[in-house]
């Protein structure tokens, strides 16, 4: 969450009162931009291990950091034993979060650090850390370099016919006691991996090629961990003992969390991946200069990067990911050059080709909000509703401060697809917030502005202040008056609760969908010397006194929940509980709360049956099923009879579905498969969620017409 930039003044910099849109979906788009941003990678280790140490600057902005956080976190929490300890826990969870990479003798001789790390924080002493870091690294490499053993031994020598379990989630697990138990833990995550592959139908060559990849690809990837990295996991577990929300942004994460909030960057405009020792070419962001260029294609491979039209090229092949990335941003007007390996040609012929690239400003149209238009039928009229996606509550301080009149946001780009969806006529809008994961708090209560006419929008209180009302400030301007829904689910959190709390505490609009996140916390970005702290400064309220926080915003009309939702939402955030305060002074429409009985009935008459929600209880109950295993059997014949047995719910529940819509059943998993491929930019597929939403929306227009049209007396009796 995130209010406007005021500057004050800090220690080591400016005080950005900006935020963050803290949302899963945000992260991971983050993670996949190209050029631009990294995918992720994953952590291994090499023959030799690597020591790191800190860098010299790091145990100031440690300081710093420390500083900040007891000098304005929302929390007060003095930095003693006690928060040693929880940092201590914290670090180890960070690092091996499965505990399998750890010895138990290595945690007995870490222990020594338990209660110094508070000292160590406060004089930015660093090697504590990075101790415990490199012995991580230690057992990481040792670990990984085991399972290529493994694999380079034969996987033949696996011997499925033994009755042995391989346990899934070990995070309240002790520790392997020595190597030899450490060693047989990974054999059997080993084997296990091998075993799914069979069950894939691969052959062994094929098996021992792929894992056998995999591994080296890990080892050689843990030769390139640096410094920064041991450093940003330290302080984040010292971040996260005030709140999960709370969190130290190394240089490079801060220009990343920049990019998302602007939805702008200057660079090539690809999405980048890796793909073994090389850099490839994932996809190209439309209308990006890549793209204009038509040279970059899809699937070609970077193997070195030149500043300039004459800079030296330099070899990037095995180099990390988010390295490769520094080299190719660069300001808009300057010029990069890639060598690569086109997508046709083999890596072994040698052959390459030189694109030279103007870099320039890049729009993340695909994080914009963006509609289109639905018809659909009440019983008494088609109705045509609006969609309006709001990816992400977006805004570009930075333009804005410069004064340039076309600076982005989710409010201006939401008001200019209003009047669009007005010209067509349409007798509804729905506001989909799904998978939005907040951004702007300032941007939130400006977007709430558009369906109001004035009054409060959100409380902000920060510590040992008073409760502040934050309200819709544009002089009564309405972007709509007509009939409106929020959609929401899981993983709509912060700036979505408030603008679906805010719709809702009115009565004006009607809420479907599930259970909101739960995160009621405003961060502040403060910058540091080296890199930012988006730190917890306040919590935000409902106009209605009620706190969004470990609750949520629960929806007028509940639907299913989606697979794996009751391993969503900020439930176990402790630190900052849930509470509330005095209402705001606000007028509610009072139109929704009356039909709300009316429209539920309407809504479960008519979903009672219905395939595609029959498909998504389905769906929801398995993986409530499945999430209660804990253990995973190795002996061959159980897990046959096992997946065949999945295989075959599965099968069975697409087909219903399929069916239903109207297509052939699919006569395999394979087929069925290839099918959700090419649907997966099929977009005339339905969105059954989004269509019930629009026909709730259209049973309130219904409904709503019906009593205007009533005596004046009769009607008053009904509402």
């Amino acid at each position: 969450m995130e209010q406007a930039p005021q500057r004050t003044q800090a220690t080591r910099g400016a005080c950005s009162l900006s935020a963050t849109a803290s949302g899963r979906r945000s992260a991971a788009f983050l993670g996949a931009l190209a050029f631009l941003v990294a995918l992720p990678t994953p952590l291994a280790g090499a023959d030799d291990v690597i020591t790191l140490a800190p860098h010299a600057r790091h145990g100031e902005t440690s300081v710093a950091v420390v500083e900040w956080l007891n000098r304005a976190h929302f929390i007060r929490k003095p930095l003693d034993d006690a928060a040693s300890s929880d940092t201590f826990d914290r670090y180890l969870d960070l690092l091996d979060p499965s505990r399998v990479h750890f010895l138990a003798e290595d945690i007995r001789e870490l222990e020594q650090y338990r209660f110094v790390l508070d000292d160590a924080l406060k004089s930015g002493e660093l090697e504590p850390a990075f101790d415990i870091y490199n012995r991580f690294h230690q057992r990481l490499t040792e670990r990984l370099s085991f399972s290529l053993e493994r694999i380079e031994k034969g996987i033949d020598r696996f011997d499925f016919d033994l009755d042995e379990m391989v346990e899934i989630d070990r995070a309240e697990a002790s520790w392997p006691m020595h190597e030899e138990e450490a060693n047989d833990l990974w054999r059997r995550r080993v084997k296990g991996t091998v075993l799914n592959s069979m069950l894939r139908g691969r052959d062994n060559e094929e098996i021992s090629e792929r894992l056998g990849k995999r591994y080296r690809n890990q080892l050689r990837q843990a030769r390139q961990v640096k410094s920064e990295d041991a450093f940003g996991l330290y302080v984040n577990a010292y971040a996260a003992t005030f709140d999960r929300h709370t969190q130290y942004f190394s240089p490079r994460d801060s220009e990343t969390f920049n990019i998302n909030m602007s939805l702008s960057l200057e660079g090539i405009g690809a999405v980048l991946g890796p793909e073994d020792d090389y850099t490839s070419v994932v996809r190209l962001l439309p209308a990006g200069p890549a793209d204009k260029g038509g040279q970059l294609k899809p699937a070609d491979r970077i193997v070195a990067v030149g500043q300039g039209k004459y800079g030296a090229l330099i070899d990037v092949i095995g180099m990390r990911l988010d390295d490769v990335v520094e080299l190719i941003r660069g300001p808009k007007g300057s010029v990069v050059r890639l060598q690569v390996i086109p997508a046709a040609v083999d890596d072994t012929s040698g052959e390459t080709s030189i694109v030279s690239i103007t870099r320039n400003t890049v729009r993340l149209e695909e994080q914009s909000a963006q509609r289109q238009v639905l018809t659909v039928n009440d019983g008494i009229a088609d109705r045509r509703i609006g969609v309006v996606e709001v990816p992400t509550f977006y805004i570009d301080f930075k333009a804005r401060q410069e004064g340039r009149p076309d600076y982005r946001s989710t409010t201006r780009d939401v008001r200019r697809l209003i009047d669009e969806l007005k010209a067509e006529n349409v007798d509804g809008i729905v506001v989909d917030l799904r998978n939005n994961g907040g951004g702007s708090l300032e941007e939130a209560s400006s977007l709430a502005g558009l369906f109001i006419p004035s009054g409060p929008t959100v409380q902000v209180k920060m510590a040992r202040r008073d409760t502040r009302v934050q309200s819709d400030n544009d002089n009564g301007f309405v972007a709509w008056e007509g009939p409106m829904a929020v959609l929401v689910n899981r993983l709509s959190a912060s700036a979505s609760e408030i603008f679906a709390g805010a719709i809702q505490d009115y009565g004006r609009g009607v809420v479907t969908g599930n259970r909101t996140f739960g995160k009621g916390t405003v961060q502040t970005l403060i910058e540091l010397d080296r890199g930012q702290l988006k730190m917890t400064q306040a919590k935000f309220y409902r106009i209605s006194g009620l706190s969004p926080q470990s609750q949520g915003v629960a929806p007028d009309i509940h639907f299913p929940d989606p697979p794996g939702a009751d391993r969503l939402g900020n439930d176990e955030d402790e630190s900052i509980g849930w509470d509330r305060v005095e209402p705001a002074h606000y007028r509610s429409s009072g139109e929704i709360g009356p039909l709300l009985g009316t429209l539920r009935q309407r809504h479960e008459r008519r979903v009672a049956d219905d395939p595609e929600f029959n498909y998504l209880r389905e769906r929801a109950d398995r993986s409530r099923e499945i999430t209660g295993r804990t253990h995973i059997s190795l002996l061959r014949t159980e897990r046959e009879a096992q997946k065949e047995s999945d295989d075959t719910w599965t099968l069975e529940l697409e087909n219903t579905l399929l069916l239903a819509r109207g297509e052939e059943p699919a006569t395999s998993l394979e087929e069925l498969r290839e099918r959700q491929v090419s649907a997966e930019t099929d977009e005339s597929l339905p969105d059954p969620l989004l269509k019930e939403t629009a026909h709730v929306l259209a049973d309130f227009i219904g409904l709503t017409r019906q009593v205007a049209m009533l005596p004046q007396e009769t009607a008053t009796v009904v509402r």
